[in-house]
């Protein structure tokens, strides 16, 4: 448990003034300190249980014989490092990420578990606070401020208002996520706008997600309570919402990587720096090992040009002023929070150890804290309800011989666009065409038990496979089947069902490479090691098989994401994302 700072002080008191003694000091620290923008040699820092007591260059007053010395050689010490906003309900558990997260020096993680809300509710946001909880990185939750994306075609779970009021009662929650459906809030959606109100009557934080919007529609989103965005990709997107006063988390994380495009105009332009941030936006398994978390933030950003303290800054104090904890978190002083990071040298930010409340978590690379895994609840294992397949289920019927199709055209990995192809039918029933790069694509309600589902075409794919099926999906979470024959399609879908969530990849009759994911049909219960594994496997069975694309799990992840154009398969139908409308697979 944290201690509060109210119930501290007497402690804190009677230690910096040497009537108490520490439990642990470091000695000859060279301070990086974000207050003042400068490197100082030979301190001392006292702490007592979680917090700090005493910073300055003698603090022998506060040695007694049970307290421990631990000499830093003057190596650099700096505050535990932030990610402000990711989502940490993908891939592995809480428990699992954190210890990656903490290798590189992150010691708060501020998590929007809107995924976990859509495909279990508030039931489900409860457990994932659970799992989120007694571990040694500090994390902060949301309440997901974009359930759902577009009510005419969601298919997603989200919270009652009442709900959030109740959400943000937990002192672990800190207000809304990222608002993404930003017409919502420039149309004065009812809904939406009570939901601000409540969370702005509360003090809590409105975080942002501004893609597209700009002058009267980002004023208007501004004025609303909105306060933060991570989706500027240049600096002339910060410089706006910069003027408007917003802060801004500059994204490099597995989705996209934007501090190149921002970093070097800022600095010519000499932009205050205070409300900067840096944000991962989530990070697959592959990426935090090969480049590292917020680490790897400050290492690219003083390759362009920003000055080491700066970095650390960004990277530590500018978030806790942002969520408004800067009187616990964010820098090295008295009465703050003890997640103290120590390096050898300011090029690889690597920390040699890491300290969250005081507490030794991290050494010579390595975790030497405990980190137990949590009991999870039997019902969010099983959150497939589907009954198993058979090749019939994915057929698509016509009368005539050669069918005129819509298609979903594969842009990029995320991107699509409204496509067209000429396919054949037989015994009344329309192929996919591999030879012309024509799949099959299917969407199926996995959550509510409904049976609905919808079947279309979507073209540029390339990868000679029979079936990739995926169980995760952003923000709908239906399982998204992609075919090139329906009797793979069926296999890929049963595997899923079996494993209760899950991406796997099947070719004439046999399951080449799978990842389950058997919490809530997102997150493994599995090892890090394992599911990174597994994960690779995925994706470089498609791409070796000769897929167009280099990451192409995430192709299931955003096919039902309405948020981005331009069309769209969920559950309910395949949807032109502009026109609020559905398409027929065929014409």
């Amino acid at each position: 448990m944290t201690s509060s700072l109210a119930n501290s002080i007497q402690s804190l008191n009677s230690v910096a003034m040497g009537d108490k003694k520490a439990d642990l000091i470091l000695k000859n620290c060279n301070l990086l300190s974000v207050y003042t923008r400068e490197i100082i040699p030979k301190i001392q820092i006292a702490i007592i249980n979680d917090r700090i007591a005493y910073v300055g260059p003698d603090a022998t007053h506060t040695l007694g014989s049970k307290t421990t010395v631990i000499d830093v050689k003057e190596k650099y010490v700096s505050p535990g490092f932030a990610d402000p906003h990711l989502h940490i309900d993908q891939f592995v558990l809480p428990s699992e990420f954190a210890k990656k997260a903490l290798l590189c020096g992150v010691t708060s993680l501020f998590s929007d578990p809107i995924d976990i809300v859509s495909v279990a509710g508030y039931r489900g946001f409860q457990e994932f606070l659970k799992l989120g909880e007694n571990l040694p990185i500090r994390i902060f939750q949301v309440v997901p401020g974009g359930l759902p994306v577009d009510a005419k075609f969601s298919n997603s779970k989200s919270l009652s208002l009442s709900q959030e009021k109740s959400a943000v009662k937990h002192p672990h929650v800190l207000g809304l996520g990222e608002v993404f459906s930003w017409t919502k809030v420039t149309l004065r959606d009812p809904n939406t706008m009570k939901s601000l109100s409540a969370m702005l009557e509360c003090d809590c934080i409105i975080n942002g997600h501004t893609a597209g919007a700009s002058e009267k529609k980002l004023n208007a989103y501004v004025s609303s309570g909105i306060l933060s965005c991570h989706e500027p990709i240049n600096f002339d997107q910060v410089l706006e919402r910069l003027r408007l006063g917003m802060w801004i988390m500059i994204r490099e994380g597995s989705i996209r990587r934007d501090l190149k495009e921002i970093i070097p105009r800022v600095l010519s332009h000499g932009t205050y720096l205070n409300r900067l941030m840096f944000c991962s936006d989530g990070l697959d398994p592959l990426d935090i090992t090969k480049f590292g978390h917020i680490d790897h933030c400050i290492r690219e950003s003083i390759k362009l040009g920003l000055k080491p303290i700066d970095a650390i800054t960004m990277a530590s104090k500018n978030n806790f002023d942002y969520y408004n904890m800067g009187k616990d978190l964010g820098g090295i002083a008295p009465g703050k929070l003890a997640d103290i990071l120590i390096f050898n040298d300011l090029k690889s930010f690597k920390p040699n150890k890491v300290f969250v409340g005081g507490k030794l978590v991290v050494s010579n690379g390595s975790i030497v804290t405990p980190i137990k895994k949590k009991i999870i609840s039997p019902w969010i294992r099983k959150t497939v309800k589907l009954k198993n397949f058979s090749k019939n289920d994915f057929l698509i019927k016509s009368k005539k011989k050669q069918v005129l199709t819509n298609t979903i055209f594969m842009q990029t990995e995320i991107i699509t666009k409204i496509g067209s192809a000429e396919l054949h039918s037989k015994d009344g029933h329309v192929s996919a065409s591999l030879d012309s790069d024509i799949w099959k694509v299917a969407a199926f309600d996995r959550i509510h038990g409904t049976n609905q589902h919808s079947i279309g075409f979507l073209e540029n794919f390339g990868a000679d496979i029979g079936a990739f099926a995926s169980t995760w999906s952003f923000h709908e979470n239906d399982m998204i089947v992609i075919g090139s024959n329906d009797s793979d399609m069926a296999l890929a879908s049963n595997h899923i069902i079996k494993n209760q969530g899950g991406l796997v990849v099947v070719k004439s009759g046999k399951i080449i490479a799978s990842l389950p994911l058997q919490l809530a049909g997102i997150i493994s219960t599995d090892s890090f090691e394992k599911v990174s594994s597994n994960f690779e496997k995925i994706n470089n069975t498609i791409v070796d098989s000769g897929c167009i694309f280099s990451r192409p799990h995430l192709i299931p992840l955003f096919l039902p994401f309405l948020a981005l154009p331009s069309v769209r398969i969920l559950s309910g139908g395949i949807v032109d994302v502009k026109k609020r409308c559905y398409i027929q697979p065929i014409n």
